[in-house]
Order: structure tokens, then C-alpha cells, then sequence
């Protein structure tokens, strides 16, 4: 039966605010479970946290330098990926999905979350694409945006981070993302200054747009 889009209902878009990363997780989790128990609760979460670093499911913490080190605390995930910072100035974005709605592919999942940052920093006028081999959002060399997706029973979980404005300082501790030598740059840095709120209302028709294209 072909499928008619007005009876398909968008994921809530829930702006957060600033929180801190404990507090981020336990709603991806309590959403998760809902989910789990058969609840029609699928939303994507959007935040600014509190400093931190987090690392994904690898053996590898290279990354992270000396994590003794780290200024602001350090947490493990269950994503991909290395080490990356969150903190003021990043807006930060949790879709927590049924993906079996969305082609149960977490590797398009990942590539229309990258599609949907792209389109919205070329609508202000930022040359946004991908690079060969590599995951997230560039602007030539320089580092836009990071993605790192998890699912549980194929519930979405994590996301993505795009570097909004502010000094951004927590990258200059690590290796972001275990990338050697990459320079991370924001919107503001790039020319089109706005708060991490506004930044949240401007990619939200992006990210729903990307996510219809996936529904099945």
C-alpha cells in the first residue's frame, strides 16, 4: 500500500536548553525504554551541555591524551567513534527512533543526519560537505560537525554535535575525533553568527526533512 506522508507522524523536537551530560542520557533512556515497552515516543532531543568528554566502544583511547588530564569530566558511551568534546557554543543533537522505520540502516541513518547539517549550513552560506573516508560535516579542511550513533534493538540513540559559536576550547585537549592535526571550526567562524537556540529552530526542518526521506 503506498504510504501517505500526511499520515505520518514527525518525531517531537524537544529543545532542551543547557544540561548536563548525566542528565542528556537519562532522557535518550527514558525514552529508549518507552520505546522498548511499545510507546509511541520517538523525539529528537536538542541541547547544549555542560563541559565534557566523552569516548565511544573502542579499544583505542589514544585519543583522549591523558585523560587525567582532561578539564572537564570524562564519560564512556556506547557509540562509535573517539574522543570529542561537548560544551557550550554546540548544539547537540539526540534522535531517539524506531529505525526499523527508517530502513533499519544505520549507515544511511548516519549519512541523512550528516545530509541534513550540510543542507542547513549551506542555506546560510557555508560551503558544508563530507570528505572521503572520513564522518561528519567540513568546510574545506576544517571541522564542522561530528556524528556518533548507537542503537539498542534498533532504537536510535547519541547523535550528532555542530559547533555553533564560542571558543569551543575543550577540542584543543584531545585529539578530536582521533583525527591528527584537524582545526575545528564553528558557524560563527565561518560567518553566520547566531545562539545555539536559534541554531536549534533553524536545522530542525532540515533534520525532519533528511529523516522523512528515510521512513518506510
Amino acid at each position: 500500500m503506498e504510504r501517505n506522508d500526511a499520515d505520518v507522524q514527525s518525531p517531537a523536537v524537544e529543545w532542551l536548553g543547557r544540561v548536563p551530560y548525566a542528565e542528556g542520557l537519562q532522557r535518550q533512556e527514558t525514552l529508549m525504554s518507552r520505546l522498548l515497552a511499545g510507546e509511541e515516543a520517538e523525539a529528537i532531543l536538542l541541547l547544549e551541555h555542560d563541559p565534557v568528554f566523552t569516548i565511544g566502544r573502542t579499544l583505542d583511547r589514544s585519543s583522549l591524551g591523558d585523560p587525567a588530564a582532561l578539564p572537564a569530566p570524562l564519560v564512556e558511551i556506547g557509540r562509535g567513534g573517539k574522543a570529542t568534546w561537548h560544551g557550550p557554543g554546540q548544539l547537540v543533537g539526540y534522535p531517539i527512533l524506531r529505525l526499523v522505520r527508517y530502513g533499519q540502516d544505520l549507515h544511511a541513518y548516519l549519512r541523512a543526519l550528516e545530509q541534513s547539517l550540510i543542507d542547513g549550513a549551506r542555506a546560510l552560506g557555508i560551503s558544508a560537505d563530507r570528505r572521503d573516508g572520513l564522518t561528519g560535516v567540513w568546510v574545506e579542511s576544517r571541522k564542522l560537525a561530528s556524528i556518533g550513533v548507537g542503537a539498542r534493538q534498533w532504537i536510535s540513540q547519541h547523535g550528532f554535535a555542530i559547533n555553533i559559536c564560542g571558543a569551543l576550547e575543550g577540542f584543543a585537549a584531545i585529539t578530536p575525533c582521533g583525527i591528527d592535526g584537524v582545526t575545528m571550526t564553528s558557524l560563527e567562524r565561518e560567518g553566520a553568527a547566531m545562539t545555539v537556540e536559534e541554531a536549534a529552530a533553524h536545522f530542525t526542518p532540515y533534520l525532519q526533512r533528511s529523516l522523512a526521506a528515510l521512513r518506510v
